[in-house]
């Protein structure tokens, strides 16, 4: 099963979980009504108070790191498409005989990035494209330092582009940490809990109107329930609808860039 397709398969089954326990609520309250007319609402606006806030601190919580987390792997294509650039350029102060293979070099540890995440959700072909990006770093480096070293070679290429290069390969370790980044897998379930919980008591507190208030339901459940995909998708933005994929085109057109040379 796709992720996309397990998100919408825990929606829904949030969606009907919700409908089954406003009607549980309702009914457990229509009985307290009839057992204790005047005690039925006793005390419980405090209680149902107490899980609503709560409900909405959750909700807010997880969706305003997940809002975060998100916007930092946008800055972080950014970032690293600046860092390649970067190094990329300063190749030029290496001998000229020596920049040819460093540039192809580039050019293949940028496909190799890219692939990386283009391959994403299939975790084992992004881990291949993400080894073989390693082992063109190892290979970058060691010819950048052989190639500072030469005599011709001027001493601006060890203090600007060494560094260039230990910066650009830092940021691959920054987005593989940041992508592995997500809350605790009990707060998700802690946020389904709540929700669950909520629409029992929305169903309790239903039960005064003769018949049931149809448009209600359905607003309370599917905005639940929404709110609850969206945050989902926007957690795993590599596997869902809402994605970072666009910002990758930063990268493409470096890479487009570097074909001309």
């Amino acid at each position: 099963m796709s992720y996309i397709s397990l998100t919408l398969f825990l929606t829904a089954a949030l969606f009907a979980g919700m409908i089954v326990l406003l009607e549980i609520g309702r009914r457990i309250g229509v009985r307290r009504i009839a057992a204790d007319p005047e005690g039925a609402k006793s005390g419980t606006g405090a209680v149902d108070g107490a899980v609503f806030a709560l409900l909405g601190l959750l909700i807010a919580f997880t969706f305003s790191g997940a809002t975060s987390r998100f916007d930092d792997r946008r800055n972080l294509i950014i970032e690293e498409t600046n860092d390649v650039s970067t190094a990329y350029l300063r190749l030029d102060l290496l001998p000229a005989s020596s920049q040819p293979p460093l540039r192809e070099l580039f050019r293949q540890y940028l496909d190799a990035r890219l692939e990386t995440y283009q391959k994403l959700p299939d975790i084992e072909s992004a881990r291949a494209s993400y080894d073989r990006s390693m082992e063109l770093q190892e290979d970058i480096w060691q010819q950048a330092v052989a190639a500072a070293r030469m005599p011709e070679a001027p001493l601006a290429a060890n203090t600007l582009l060494l560094p260039a290069l230990n910066q650009m390969f830092d940021i691959t370790t920054t987005r593989t940490a940041k992508m592995q980044m997500h809350p605790p897998l009990v707060i998700f379930a802690m946020l389904f809990g709540m929700v669950l919980i909520s629409a029992l008591l929305a169903g309790f507190g239903m039960a005064h109107g003769k018949s049931r208030s149809w448009v209600h339901i359905i607003g309370f459940t599917l905005t639940m329930a929404l709110a609850v995909n969206v945050i989902i998708n926007i957690e795993f933005p590599r596997k869902g609808l809402i994605r970072v994929d666009e910002f990758d085109q930063s990268l493409r057109e470096l890479r487009q860039g570097m074909n001309g040379e």
